[in-house]
């Protein structure tokens, strides 16, 4: 909780009551605060010069005219690319495009969005030199050290809603933060959907998983931001996974169909494991990621131009000797980077991961991985990055201590990307000459001005002694972040919902649900 401490609040801790009351009154009433999202000051580190880029581009350009990408049990896709004038083989399901087509089709793409929450202090501008953190995405089990790993549950769900809201580092809601098994498989986007709506104002995705759920995400988020507001505005940023390699299939083209034609927002993401579903190398993965980006967002266009729509990468390798997949391995950072820079050239806001690793519990593996796959996202200039808290075993769990430990690193992300200050309070001259040789800074004016700001405070780390450590139970990290989660859904209070627009989305549903019987499968 203490992160979520305005800064204000903590300045307080001089005032005339006494320090140390002032900071204990501070911490015992915390005032919530919601980080913006980032505004990139550090350069984004680029792998490729300008001849790399033309390179990939142009073997892009050959493998989508001779080879094409499969537009599969989605007949109206074919009948517009037809229309487009590119090649069709509608036995194959197979569209070819002529050398250029999909770079003039893309230039109706904006290159930068806003994507409006419910409360419009919590607007995010997605794009540019902007970074939106999100959290995990469609894990069907969760863990905790209380009851282990499990299948997920909407009270799950709802948990890792609030947890997202109360975040001060998570700008975004996300979508299927986890699956909820206990709620037929047909019909339990409604649920997540109300949740996201009433249990945060933060913006979230909508449901893929068929075009008609994307039509409930659309007429629900309507009848909360109204029918002319969702026309002319993005309200949701909803996700796209490629079938890679190269293929997209009628659930993922019907959701973007159908998002297109309501002006909603949506991530292009080709869902990559190098070795398995694209070539062994960088270059040729990269290759592939282009091809099939710029099919569906051209494809989104052919809907209506000018909807907003992010390229996407998830990038990972298997491992060559077992099969499995691996995170926090040089590849696919170089992937990122390099993918990002194609973005950019394209005119595109960009999404990748997030906080990933292969780990199967909150360790040593687990943060190091994580770390190894969120430096290259940020340095790399990602704009929307999903995945940021609570991903664990390659994406199969949500694990609430790790969600914890998670946004404590994505705080630090935010004072990184601040960059160097080179203000004159932050050039120090005035504490260098008071302080002077074989001095200490300690009591210094500069210092006692500036301490309780200077650094970033880790709500989850120990940093005292050993001695402490020990009598206070020799908790770990994870079990410290236990006990956080804990104390922030004891303390959860939801956002206001207007009374009317509560109930219209609760009979939206009701009547949803009775339209049809439950499916499991």
């Amino acid at each position: 909780m203490d992160a979520m401490i305005e800064e204000k609040s903590r300045r307080r801790g001089r005032g005339a009551s006494g320090g140390a009351g002032a900071r204990r009154a501070a911490r015992q009433n915390p005032v919530r605060v919601q980080m913006p999202a980032i505004t990139r000051t550090l350069r984004e580190f680029e792998v490729l010069d300008e001849a790399g880029l033309d390179l990939i581009e142009a073997n892009a350009e050959t493998i989508l005219e001779e080879v094409g990408i499969g537009f599969k049990d989605y007949p109206r896709a074919l009948d517009l690319w037809e229309k487009a004038g590119a090649r069709v083989d509608r036995d194959a399901e197979r569209v070819r495009f002529p050398k250029g087509m999909l770079r003039e089709l893309l230039k109706t793409t904006p290159g930068e969005y806003v994507q409006h929450a419910r409360n419009p202090e919590r607007s995010v501008h997605i794009g540019g030199k902007s970074t939106v953190f999100a959290p995990v995405y469609g894990p069907p089990f969760v863990s905790c050290l209380d009851k282990g790993r499990r299948y997920a549950t909407i009270e799950d769900f709802e948990n890792f809603v609030k947890l997202t809201y109360l975040s001060p580092y998570l700008h975004h809601s996300g979508g299927t933060t986890c699956e909820p098994c206990d709620i037929p498989v047909n019909k339990r986007h409604l649920d997540m959907i109300y949740a996201h709506l009433r249990y945060s104002d933060k913006p979230f995705m909508g449901s893929v998983t068929a075009p008609e759920r994307a039509e409930d995400s659309v007429n629900m988020a309507k009848i909360v931001f109204g029918d002319d507001f969702v026309e002319n505005n993005a309200v949701m940023t909803s996700l796209i996974n490629c079938n890679s390699p190269m293929t997209l299939d009628g659930t993922m083209l019907g959701a973007l169909d159908v998002y297109a034609r309501a002006n909603q927002a949506c991530i292009v993401s080709p869902f990559i494991l190098a070795g398995a579903m694209s070539p062994t190398t960088v270059a040729a993965t990269l290759t592939q990621v282009l091809c099939e980006v710029l099919a569906g967002a051209a494809f989104a266009q052919l809907v209506r131009p000018g909807a907003p729509v992010i390229f996407g990468t998830f990038a990972a390798n298997i491992s060559m000797q077992t099969g499995a997949p691996t995170f926090g391995t040089p590849e696919p950072a170089l992937v990122l980077y390099g993918a990002a820079q194609l973005a950019r050239r394209y005119n595109m806001p960009f999404r990748s991961g997030g906080a990933l690793c292969g780990s199967k519990s909150v360790d040593a593996q687990a943060a190091y991985e994580s770390n190894a796959t969120i430096i290259p996202a940020l340095m790399g200039g990602v704009n929307f990055m999903l995945h940021s808290a609570g991903w664990l075993e390659g994406g199969l769990v949500a694990s609430y201590e790790k969600f914890i430990l998670d946004c404590d690193q994505l705080g630090m992300m935010h004072a990184f990307a601040n960059g160097i200050d080179l203000s004159e309070n932050a050039q120090g001259l005035d504490a260098i000459r008071e302080v002077g040789p074989g001095g200490h800074f300690l009591g210094c004016a500069h210092t006692q001005a500036n301490f309780q700001t200077a650094f970033y405070q880790s709500t989850t780390t120990d940093n005292g002694s050993f001695e402490q450590w020990e009598a206070e139970g020799k908790r770990d990290s994870a079990m410290r972040a236990n006990a956080i989660w804990k104390r922030q859904l004891d303390d959860y209070a939801p956002p206001p919902l207007d009374a009317d627009k509560d109930e219209a989305l609760k009979d939206y549903m009701a009547r949803r649900k009775a339209s049809e019987a439950d499916a499991f499968t």
